[in-house]
């Protein structure tokens, strides 16, 4: 197995899942969506000895990226976004202020950009980025093939991600999770908020997508 998750964080105010995830013999691992606390977040990756190598968001809202600026300071590893998100980071002050009330810290550098098909490395471990737009124009889920997907704010137990943010769009996230997520076997699925699940079951008894759903029309 090339997959290791280390450590799940539920940090922020919208109690984001950050996943510390990796190589367990190198013990190079991966921060996937650094949304607050990023004392915590480092104080995880030394209990377990971890060598960074990179922040990766799933997308640019504000409660997935909080810690990503402190982090690439202070470890030096490079911060990943897809490029569709870059102008979403623009938002976040004014989503501070909207959903919080308070000032939120300038949003973080973006060192790279990663695309659909691109491959995260951390020793052995290669997580795959697969664009699923719809939450956010550049949302993207992470694959470690036959292991686990980090879906994001896409697919969560039970639920969809909301698309009435800026940038949202409810019919291209329908068709992302249809398309992209759902033929990928019947894999674990962490995502941005909530429990885990599993491909199989979301396929099945998602109320917006599952095949169960009165919601759910073929092709619709």
């Amino acid at each position: 197995m090339a997959l290791k998750v280390f450590e799940q964080l539920v940090v922020g105010a919208l109690q984001c899942n950050c996943y510390l995830v990796g190589d367990p013999v190198t013990l190079q691992a991966i921060v996937i969506d650094p949304g607050d606390d990023p004392d915590a977040i480092l104080a995880a990756a030394d209990r377990h000895g971890l060598s960074l190598v990179a922040a990766v968001a799933t997308h640019a809202h504000f409660d997935h990226v909080l810690a990503a600026e402190a982090i690439r300071q202070r470890t030096g590893i490079p911060f990943y976004l897809h490029a569709d998100d870059v102008p979403v980071l623009a938002f976040n002050q004014e989503a501070g202020r909207l959903f919080l009330g308070t000032e939120l810290p300038p949003s973080p550098e973006v060192d790279r950009t990663y695309a659909d098909g691109d491959e995260l490395v951390a020793g052995s471990l290669r997580l795959g980025v697969i664009h699923t737009p719809g939450h956010s124009p550049g949302s993207v889920s992470l694959v470690a093939p036959d292991e686990a997907l980090f879906s994001g704010d896409t697919l969560f137990y039970a639920s969809v991600g909301r698309t009435d943010l800026p940038g949202g769009d409810t019919a291209e996230e329908l068709a992302s999770i249809r398309e992209r997520l759902f033929p990928l076997g019947d894999l674990p699925v962490f995502p941005g908020h909530g429990p885990p699940t599993t491909i199989g079951q979301e396929r099945v008894s998602n109320p917006f997508v599952g095949s169960n759903s009165r919601l759910w029309t073929p092709g619709g």
